[in-house]
């Protein structure tokens, strides 16, 4: 809790800097990989002088562990007490966190979040570099980007680092979407109009990664083990409602019942 206190504090804060909130993840990482692997004895160490400070009893770590409790339970001579608490509780509770941080956190996740930082106006473009730009368009939008505007993309970056970065108008924005809309109201944005479209695509990524989060949570209310042979589609229409409920809390019973009414009667005729 202690090694990731820094990050969670980091990421609840209301104006987050996202880049140095990637590279807390990844010194996050890094500490409980250690802790993982030379953190055990200087725990058993403390916990052993607080036992001691205490009068609290310590159990023989080299004694075999016991399995199950009452009439039920058996000795395994291949497993110790330290070994019990070292993999069975330790490593466990780490691997834990580890697994929940890389699958939150991926790699891929992070070096898009780096590079995408090169476009925040914030600290008058501190971040900018034409080459993250780039590498950014080439390796995350390459769908969005034809071949021919991925090599030209070089020559309007050179252009709008003198131009837009150097501006006055430009220098006290915080915010990608500050960038978008000053670039809209000046008319840069036809311009730079390969620029102007990867910021609009940087901007939806937010809103790609809260949907996506959205969707995992009722997922798991709706396609329970009484509803598993659920198909495809059905959950699917469920999810979109449930997800969507702002939206679907505008229609009444009675206007659905009166649509299918209606279709209903076209069928007839």
């Amino acid at each position: 809790m202690g090694i990731t206190n820094v990050l969670c504090q980091a990421l609840k804060q209301h104006s987050q800097d996202l880049l140095n909130a990637m590279h807390l993840v990844s010194t996050t990482k890094s500490l409980i990989q250690k802790l993982r692997d030379d953190g055990w004895e200087p725990l058993l160490a403390s916990v052993i002088s607080f036992c001691e400070q205490h009068e609290i009893d310590i159990p023989d770590m080299n004694a075999c562990y016991t399995k199950g409790r009452g009439r039920y339970h058996r000795q395994d001579e291949n497993l110790t007490i330290e070994h019990h608490f070292r993999i069975g509780i330790f490593t466990v509770a780490i691997n834990f966190q580890l697994q929940e941080l890389r699958s939150r956190f991926c790699e891929l996740t992070t070096e898009l979040v780096i590079l995408s930082s090169g476009l925040n106006p914030k600290d008058a473009f501190r971040l900018f570099k034409i080459v993250h730009i780039c590498n950014l368009v080439k390796k995350y939008y390459p769908q969005d980007f034809t071949e021919h505007e991925q090599e030209l993309l070089e020559s309007p970056l050179q252009h709008y680092e003198l131009d837009v970065i150097k501006h006055p108008d430009f220098q006290n924005m915080n915010a990608i979407s500050e960038l978008c809309r000053g670039l809209k109201i000046s008319g840069k944005s036809k311009i730079y109009f390969l620029i102007d479209r990867l910021i609009r695509l940087v901007l939806t990524f937010p809103v790609s990664i809260s949907t996506t989060e959205r969707a995992f949570s009722p997922m798991k209310l709706l396609k329970t083990r009484l509803r598993n042979r659920m198909e495809d589609k059905l959950l699917a229409d469920n999810m979109i409602v449930y997800i969507e409920k702002e939206i679907a809390g505008n229609f009444t019973i009675e206007m659905i019942m009166d649509d299918f009414y209606s279709m209903k009667n076209r069928r007839q005729a």
